[in-house]
């Protein structure tokens, strides 16, 4: 249906801007990237119960 496809193309373009995300600190910050925390237990829950959610509808 289009609902899904919209959610689909909602969630690359969500991966996509993580990606640059993720890029942008690692060449423009790369003392500071090393710093970051990864994601705490429950917020890797909340993604995963996030996009269940999203693939769902």
């Amino acid at each position: 249906t289009q609902a899904e496809v919209e959610f689909q193309k909602a969630d690359s373009d969500l991966d996509y801007i993580q990606y640059r995300l993720e890029y942008e600190i690692k060449t423009n910050h790369p003392d500071t990237a090393s710093k970051l925390s990864p994601l705490t237990k429950e917020e890797k829950t909340a993604t995963e119960q996030l996009k269940s959610f999203m693939s769902d509808l």
